[in-house]
């Protein structure tokens, strides 16, 4: 009974797959600078849900195999990257579609001059520098409290944080988001991909396929004792990688916990 369930299942998954294949199109598009209209050439296009990637060629033109639905990346450096969902028109006709990318505005960080003036005297100065209070938390079913800095919005979280379990942290990450996981073990698997991320340090495609924030990747890192400065240094490949496998050793441990 179990080999003909087991014939069954794989026969459903090879008809489910074929019938994927089968909606899968040739989907044409070109990318342009908003501002001039001008082309743009090596702009990376990353089919999130395939984990498939191409480079746009000097018309600024590409082709990707996509279906209806599928979420289609675009990242170039100096742009805001933007996610596009492949709609019935943009297979249906050629090269109809255009993408425009924007480029980012980087503003320059204002500066606040403080109205200390300092003697260079330690004994004079010291008395100048203005003291912030430090507040002491307590929560409830602990026996100790916790610094955490000003009065501030995230100064809660910092506690918490202070006492949150790391396995907790990675179970709510590895273990609730399985797809993800899939996909990034596909991409490592894809000899473009890897090229295209070798070349990255934004974790911009890491975040939008694990669906976290760049701080919660680094924090990942951190837990799976990765240096600040591998953590800082790393280009996006080396990043993937490291998730990976911090993963592996994750799923070792949870069978050996369940057992």
């Amino acid at each position: 009974m179990k080999k003909v369930y087991t014939f069954l299942l794989l026969l459903l998954t090879i008809s489910t797959l074929s019938a994927q294949d089968k909606d899968m199109k040739k989907l044409y598009a070109k990318v342009v600078n908003d501002a001039d209209d001008k082309p743009m050439k090596a702009v990376h296009v990353v089919n999130l849900t395939t984990i498939k990637g191409v480079i746009t060629n000097e018309k600024g033109e590409f082709e990707i195999e996509a279906k209806a639905e599928d979420i289609l990346f675009f990242s170039f450096l100096g742009f805001k990257s933007i996610k596009v969902r492949v709609t019935n028109d943009m297979l249906k006709y050629k090269s109809s579609s255009t993408i425009r990318l924007t480029e980012l505005a980087y503003a320059l960080e204002k500066v606040v001059l403080t109205p200390y003036q300092l003697t260079g005297y330690l004994d004079i100065d010291a008395k100048n520098v203005p003291i912030r209070p430090n507040y002491r938390y307590r929560i409830a079913g602990l026996s100790t409290g916790y610094e955490a800095g000003e009065k501030a919005p995230g100064a809660v979280s910092t506690v918490l944080g202070a006492i949150f379990n790391p396995a907790d942290f990675l179970q709510n990450l590895f273990g609730k988001k399985p797809q993800q996981m899939r996909k990034l073990r596909q991409m490592k698997e894809d000899d473009r991909i890897r090229e295209l991320l070798a070349s990255k340090f934004d974790r911009q495609m890491l975040r939008e396929l694990l669906q976290v924030e760049r701080v919660d990747i680094d924090e990942i890192l951190s837990l799976c004792n990765y240096s600040k400065t591998f953590i800082t240094n790393a280009n996006d490949l080396q990043i993937l990688d490291a998730i990976n496998d911090c993963y592996e050793e994750y799923k070792v441990l949870s069978r050996q916990k369940k057992k």
